[in-house]
């Protein structure tokens, strides 16, 4: 059984002694019922990690940390996920597989199509909740830096301040991945822009190219939102070696 891995927001110090947050210790003790010394490991989410045995005390406990492991599981380009906010809960879907495949960041855009709207307090606790599976997948995965997961935005202002490689995943599109991504040098970072369910509509195309965005398709299907960025994604890094 691999060793449990929690995100834990420190400050974390080699051979110190702290008390795990409740839910980390409800976590570790009621749901994986881990015994007393048990080895765990506890990451800040700012790279690297730390062994640490676990200490119950009642309903709670504590962990005494070993010393710091600088191990990454990090791709060596950053790639940013630009989605197309979906409907129902696929974002959530979205996320935790984007961090698996080890996506930088990930920026929910409000498009056209969307048929998702967020505003005010329901806004705030979606993407505090997005936060959270960002961290329960680093956990699972290995990675110990958090990717940020941005609050939605439109379209237009995302492109407004976009910097970098920019590729938008069209089904209608000439290019073919393999080519257009040879085509760029995606060492600083590379942006992968998916639409929502029903696509971009051509005024964002339009847009989008006006601002850089190189349309690609992937082969010859038509893929869900919630599948086309993680293809994108997965097939992006076997391209750029990751695998």
């Amino acid at each position: 059984m691999p060793v449990p891995r929690f995100y834990c927001p420190g400050p974390l110090a080699a051979g110190a002694a702290i008390e795990l947050p409740e839910a980390i210790a409800h976590h570790a003790l009621r749901v994986l019922r881990l015994r007393p010394d048990a080895a765990i490991v506890l990451f800040d989410g700012t790279g690297g990690e730390y062994p640490a045995r676990l200490v119950p005390d009642g309903g709670t406990a504590r962990a005494v940390l070993g010393g710091f492991d600088p191990r990454e599981a990090e791709p060596p380009t950053r790639i940013t996920l630009v989605q197309g906010l979906p409907a129902g809960d696929k974002m959530d879907w979205i996320v935790e597989k984007a961090v698996e495949l080890g996506a930088h960041r990930i920026v929910p855009v409000a498009a056209r199509r969307s048929v998702l709207q967020l505003s005010g307090r329901r806004l705030d606790k979606r993407v505090d909740h997005w936060r959270r599976v960002v961290q329960a997948a680093c956990e699972q995965c290995g990675r110990n830096r958090l990717p940020a997961v941005d609050a939605p935005v439109p379209l237009a202002d995302w492109l407004a301040g976009a910097a970098g490689p920019q590729l938008l995943c069209d089904p209608q599109a000439d290019a073919a991945l393999p080519a257009t991504l040879a085509a760029v040098s995606p060492a600083d970072g590379l942006t992968l822009l998916v639409g929502p369910e029903g696509g971009w509509s051509g005024e964002e195309l339009e847009l989008a190219r006006r601002h850089g965005a190189r349309p690609v398709r992937l082969g010859d299907r038509v893929l869900r939102t919630e599948t086309a960025g993680l293809a994108l994604l997965a097939a992006a890094g076997a391209l750029l070696g990751w695998y």
